[in-house]
């Protein structure tokens, strides 16, 4: 449903995009994530046809962007990271007016109005001037704008930026019920841990590049299965590293104040064993304790900060 093929971007000097590559299936939800100036809204923008790529191609639902973008606007929903809504009209009439742009029949539309609404959590706010809403509330109305003319594609940038937690989850949840439609969504965002509650794949942009693919099925296989032990007590590095390394399913270790952590791909009950071998040196252990592993941590250290191979992360 969306491709990309060398996209790129360029301001002057500045390349703000450069070499894109995405393929994302039909009926999936991609997460991109990457700080701010990645590159994150130049390539949604891109996707919306609102921004001229400098080289590259990029389809949207079979229509590619330069070449018919009338085609890709009538296949998405855009939310853009900052949006301007129409004060003084209500949510009814402000989803209205949107499914009039789209020559949306009047009896559909206000069905859809009503329903979208509802879906929303925002029924009761039906007659409610858009500037009387919450930025949440507004985040919400806006999603249901981007459905009005029922398009297969959604194109969401930032759509929890600036929330509260409480409208963040409200925010997801509703993202959820989207992937359950079986609409096509790319969202970005800048935590990575947020993305993974809704994305099927995720992508990390890093200056303008994708350095990093994985599934998120994977990651919660490592994250689950790939633990981080903290062990303390009175030796130095080296005696901590040599009562270590013989057992295969320690991945990583770092030195901490009063000891080490290590990543320990490994059963409870073999944590046991690894916490006697450890003993067995002549360690005498402090403390043992399971830590929550980082799941933005994990995802750069298992794609070993390049792009990893699709196939090998489905």
């Amino acid at each position: 449903m969306i491709q990309t093929q060398h996209l790129c971007k360029r301001y002057g000097s500045h390349q703000a995009v450069r070499d894109l590559n995405l393929f994302i299936r039909r009926g999936t939800v991609f997460g991109l994530v990457g700080e701010n100036g990645a590159g994150k809204t130049t390539t949604l923008s891109m996707l919306a046809t609102l921004t001229t790529p400098s080289a590259g191609r990029a389809y949207v639902n079979g229509f590619e962007v330069m070449q018919d973008p009338a085609g890709v606007r009538h296949s998405i929903g855009y939310m853009p990271d900052s949006f301007g809504v129409y004060d003084d009209i209500s949510c009814t009439e402000y989803l209205l007016f949107y499914a009039e742009c789209y020559r949306v029949p009047r009896t559909v539309a206000e069905a859809r109005a009503d329903a979208y609404l509802e879906w929303v959590g925002l029924a009761d706010r039906r007659n409610t001037y858009v500037n009387h809403l919450s930025r949440g509330m507004q985040q919400r109305l806006e999603i249901a704008r981007c459905l009005m003319h029922d398009p297969p594609v959604l194109i969401l940038d930032e759509p929890t930026s600036g929330l509260d937690p409480r409208s963040r989850l409200e925010v997801r949840q509703v993202l959820r019920r989207l992937r359950e439609l079986g609409k096509t969504m790319i969202v970005s965002s800048h935590i990575l841990q947020e993305l993974s509650e809704v994305a099927d794949e995720i992508g990390v942009m890093r200056r303008g590049e994708l350095v990093a693919v994985a599934s998120v099925d994977v990651l919660r296989h490592h994250s689950s299965a790939h633990r981080w032990l903290r062990l303390c007590g009175e030796a130095d590095d080296e005696a901590w590293r040599g009562a270590l390394k013989g057992d295969p399913r320690v991945v990583e270790v770092r030195p901490v104040d009063g000891g080490m952590e290590v990543l320990y791909a490994g059963t409870v009950a073999q944590q046991a064993e690894l916490l006697e071998r450890v003993i067995r040196a002549g360690i005498p252990v402090t403390q043992f304790v399971e830590q929550a592993t980082d799941i933005e941590e994990l995802f750069l250290r298992l794609t070993d900060g390049s792009a990893w191979d699709r196939e090998g992360a489905s």
